[in-house]
């Protein structure tokens, strides 16, 4: 067996010689890399004398917390040696730094430098720890503090020379644990064994930045040279940073770049531009029922197709989220921003994959032109901007150009803004209030608060019009507020029976302040949570579901009712349906115009009745005007109404005439008011 135990001893032998080579390696220079010490020079050079700055300022501390009770050696005679070469050498570091020196004058200063690290990690040991039995309690916590701290910032300062940093580890941390735990005190053991795992911790971290510090400069002689490598990462991150990773397209960043550019080329040779802003219709409703992954599979298609119609004369990029933006260089008349728009349509005019499904797409197109709508690339964006939005408005899915009349509606929101600013609309905001019939029980059931704004300055102002305006400026929180306290203060004197429906934008529900303010304004009491039901729109809903679905859920969770509004104009109404606490379903006005004339619009109104009918759900048809179109809803099974036929928005004093003048006599025998 005597062979066994040999072999045994050689393999380990064999392991005990390889960790002896691993540590070693630890503390070894880069002797067969004269580059890697160059490197570790020049980055140590400007830290060094840091280093020093630290050793002086330190001793200098423990110095004066002992003198009164060390020897005058130790307190002045040995800092003072100290705290000279710590000084001159600092001083010699600082004239070297900046100087190219050899790989072979690296490794010897290198070499240099670890000596004296191990010579002054050694002196500064044995001075602190001498002066441990000349001071107090507090005196002996700073003597393990001023180690600590001092080996610490030493070994950072030293994280360049990997060798230099364990070996002062080794020198200081050693004694420095075996004297603290000797001491048989549990503050400083525990003060020594915590410094021991930090200064583990430290060299760890130390050890990682070497080893990145090492494959950098590694990698860097692997190219041809410092310049071609800095050249190729300059153009690299160049490209990277003006690129949309999703759709490969360029960014924002790229596109106003490239507008600036185009933009002074056409002002140079008297030439006319194009901005177009693209924005992909009902994108939100994708991302909300089928999940972010295919709302991006959509962009990525959107992308690709998009690409197809660039050229020299038309630079696209996305702009973020579900928009896009188009440069038409060098057009001649209003026919190239038609045909271009043309061509966008045509592109995502075939089916996409979403979700598990091919759906058609669509996109509404806003542009401005140069000169004519403005100067400026800021300019010129705003206004495509705008003719965006008003085209989602007005014109979904079609090509609008910016035109003067746009011009005035953007000033005349100016000026609303302006006056909206400064008015008093504690005094100037005020409620109507449109009711909601029960034809089978022939009686009013709620009113729907409307908001007004009666200007001191403009006169009245439409709902349409100032409602954006407060979203913009950012006072929409106290808007809600005011509405809500006065829809309240009305609704107290109506029966218990009629109801108060309140309207809540996007604003107001991603709004915690506002809604934390409604809650509190319910829960006083004034008016019985059960009467008020709060509506809202698929479209407030678009804009953080989550969050809007979390505060419907506590106003819900006080007794307060919940409504859809504009149900049927949606891209996901009925996904809404099902993942929210509904407890109304209002069919948009869309399906009523035509209810007495159409086969196809009584079918959907059907379809929509029966299915609140079976979810539980109460149904109101609003925008009823004429008594044909009430026969033929009667006769489908809608029981709540609201519409012109029967009374338009009143003030707060003539609620309670429409509610008398209708359930005495009966809905029948009601007269319709014009």
């Amino acid at each position: 067996m005597w062979y066994v135990n040999q072999n045994a001893a050689c393999v380990m032998g064999g392991r005990g010689l390889r960790w002896i080579r691993a540590v070693a390696g630890l503390f070894a220079l880069p002797k067969a890399d004269p580059e890697l010490a160059q490197s570790q020079y020049a980055a140590m050079s400007s830290q060094i004398p840091l280093l020093y700055f630290i050793l002086i300022v330190n001793a200098l501390a423990l110095a004066v917390t002992h003198r009164r009770g060390a020897p005058v050696i130790l307190v002045y005679g040995v800092p003072a040696v100290f705290c000279a070469a710590c000084g001159f050498r600092s001083v010699s570091w600082l004239r070297k730094r900046g100087r190219v020196v050899t790989g072979q004058q690296a490794l010897r200063r290198l070499r240099g430098t670890m000596v004296l690290v191990a010579l002054l990690g050694a002196g500064f040991t044995l001075w602190s720890l001498s002066l441990f039995p000349y001071g107090g309690a507090y005196g002996q916590c700073q003597v393990e503090f001023y180690m600590s701290i001092t080996v610490i910032g030493c070994i950072f300062c030293l994280m360049h020379l990997r060798g230099a940093a364990l070996l002062l580890t080794v020198i200081v941390i050693g004694p420095f644990t075996v004297f603290f735990v000797r001491t048989g005190q549990i503050e400083l053991v525990a003060m020594a064994v915590n410094m021991l795992l930090v200064t583990f911790g430290v060299l760890v971290v130390m050890q990682r930045h070497y080893r990145d510090f090492t494959a950098l400069i590694i990698s860097r002689r692997a190219l041809i040279g410092r310049q071609m490598e800095t050249q190729l990462l300059s153009d690299e991150n160049l490209r990277l940073a003006n690129l949309d990773s999703l759709t490969s397209l360029p960014n924002r960043r790229r596109f106003f770049a490239e507008l600036d550019r185009a933009l002074g080329e056409a002002e140079g040779q008297g030439k006319r531009l194009a901005v177009a802003v693209l924005d992909l219709d009902r994108f939100k409703g994708v991302n909300d029922v089928y999940g972010h992954s295919a709302g991006d599979r959509l962009l990525t298609q959107v992308g690709l197709r998009l690409k197809r119609i660039t050229s020299g004369r038309v630079f696209i990029a996305r702009l973020g989220g579900d928009e896009f933006g188009a440069i038409l260089s060098d057009i001649a008349d209003e026919a190239d921003i038609l045909a271009f728009g043309a061509a966008v349509k045509a592109l995502l005019s075939g089916p996409c994959v979403v979700g598990d499904r091919l759906s058609p797409i669509s996109c509404s197109i806003g542009i401005a032109t140069y000169p004519e709508a403005a100067g400026s690339a800021a300019d010129l964006f705003e206004r495509a901007d705008y003719a965006l939005y008003h085209g989602k408005q007005v014109a979904r899915g079609e090509v609008v150009v910016f035109s003067g009349e746009h011009e005035t509606v953007i000033r005349r929101a100016a000026i609303v803004e302006q006056a909206f600013r400064t008015a008093d609309l504690e005094a100037e905001l005020w409620m109507a209030f449109q009711p909601i019939f029960d034809v089978r029980r022939s009686r009013v059931v709620a009113f729907e608060a409307l908001a007004r704004w009666n200007s001191a300055e403009l006169g009245a102002v439409a709902p349409d019009v100032f409602i954006p305006v407060a979203e913009r400026s950012q006072m929409m929180a106290r808007v809600t507020g005011i509405l809500f306290a006065k829809a309240l203060a009305a609704a107290r004197g109506w029966p218990e029976s009629v109801g108060l429906c309140f309207n809540l934008s996007a604003h107001d529900l991603i709004a915690s302040q506002t809604m934390e303010r409604l809650r509190a304004m319910i829960a006083r009491g004034e008016v019985a949570a059960r009467r008020i039901e709060f509506e809202v729109t698929e479209t407030a809903l678009l804009q953080n579901f989550e969050l809007a679905a979390a505060s419907l859920q506590a106003l819900h969770e006080m007794g307060a009712r919940i409504s859809l509004d504009d149900f049927g104009t949606g891209y996901s109404s009925l996904g809404y349906v099902h993942r929210l606490k509904l407890d109304k379903i209002k069919i948009d006005r869309s399906f009523v115009v035509d209810v007495d004339r159409t086969a196809t619009a009584p079918g959907i109104v059907r379809t929509i009745v029966g299915l609140c009918q079976n979810l539980g759900l109460d149904c109101v048809v609003e925008g009823v005007e004429t008594a044909s179109q009430l026969q033929v809803l009667a006769g489908l099974g809608c029981n709540l109404i609201q519409g012109y036929y029967f009374s338009r928005p009143v003030t707060g004093d003539k609620v309670g005439e429409v509610i008398a003048r209708f359930e005495p006599e009966g809905m029948a025998a009601a007269r319709p008011v014009g």
